[in-house]
């Protein structure tokens, strides 16, 4: 044996053993039996991580980072998954791993954080995964009554770094979808795919993930079966959630003005954004922030043509 061959090994084992020793709780705010939040999970326990599921009970697009107590369902949740007069918080009958909150995405990530966790992981989930949302949440008025973002605000404020995942070419249907082959499940699959490939990305040194009260604001263009049909089809660009001609942002791909998001991912050529926002005000941050997350995702990042 080589040393390349030994040094290459021993770094193989450490990565898988890293992924494995990965706490992750999985949200959104399209709800817990939708296809995409589905076959994100199976995505990221197919790569190795310890996942728990803890999403709102139904649809709650659009809620930003609203609250409430949960309460019994005084109507199924989404797709029939559990029945009127279930329990403010409840989970799939095989899998205890899949959880609802029936409140705002901000309880569910909570939910997660605080009770599921615990019980799970034996304390705080490592990082949280927000999405992939159905549709993209671009710009800052989007951004600001996203549900998605919110709950990974959310995570980020509770001391979890975490980032928000939304995807244009998704429809709102059922997981059981998935035993389809159409285009929404194609689709789905890219996606939870594509999620992976950036988590391992942005975890792969270990911790520090972003620094605290940081979250990051990723956006996918549609895939369909002639377009973006792979997730290695796929770059991503660091960008802003509002693009500023008056700010000075961290220096890469030959300028210090980075583009918005908005225009990256409406760019030919399968482009996804990748914006760093405060969690409190979901605003764009300054050089230095943007910087540690340029240096963490090195290799891993683009520039546009």
């Amino acid at each position: 044996m080589n040393l390349f061959t030994f040094t290459f090994g021993s770094a193989l084992l450490l990565y898988i053993s890293f992924v494995k020793s990965t706490n992750i709780v999985l949200t959104n705010d399209d709800g817990w039996a939708v296809a995409m939040i589905r076959a994100q999970n199976s995505a990221l326990l197919e790569a190795g991580y310890d996942v728990v599921l803890s999403a709102p009970a139904e649809n709650e697009s659009g809620t930003g980072s609203s609250t409430a107590t949960p309460t019994v369902l005084t109507e199924p949740c989404e797709f029939n998954t559990c029945p009127t007069g279930s329990p403010p918080e409840g989970f799939n009958a095989s899998d205890p791993r899949l959880n609802y909150v029936n409140a705002f995405p901000v309880d569910s990530v909570r939910f997660g954080i605080q009770t599921l966790s615990p019980q799970f992981f034996g304390g705080s989930p490592d990082f949280v995964v927000s999405g992939p949302n159905v549709g993209n949440n671009l710009g800052t008025a989007t951004v600001g009554i996203s549900g998605t973002v919110g709950a990974a605000c959310e995570a980020a404020k509770e001391g979890i770094p975490s980032t928000a995942f939304s995807a244009a070419g998704l429809s709102q249907v059922s997981f059981t979808d998935l035993n389809n082959n159409n285009a929404d499940t194609s689709a789905a699959l890219v996606f939870s795919q594509l999620t992976v490939n950036f988590v391992n990305a942005l975890l792969a040194d270990g911790p520090p993930f972003l620094p605290s009260g940081i979250s990051l604001n990723v956006n996918y263009p549609a895939s369909t079966s002639s377009s973006c049909a792979s997730p290695f089809d796929f770059s991503f660009v660091l960008t802003r959630i509002a693009p500023n001609s008056d700010a000075t942002d961290v220096e890469t791909c030959g300028t210090d003005h980075l583009p918005g998001e908005s225009a990256v991912v409406a760019t030919s050529g399968c482009f996804a954004s990748v914006s760093v926002m405060n969690a409190t005000s979901k605003a764009d941050v300054g050089a230095a922030t943007q910087a540690f997350v340029l240096n963490r995702l090195d290799g891993f990042l683009s520039c546009l043509p």
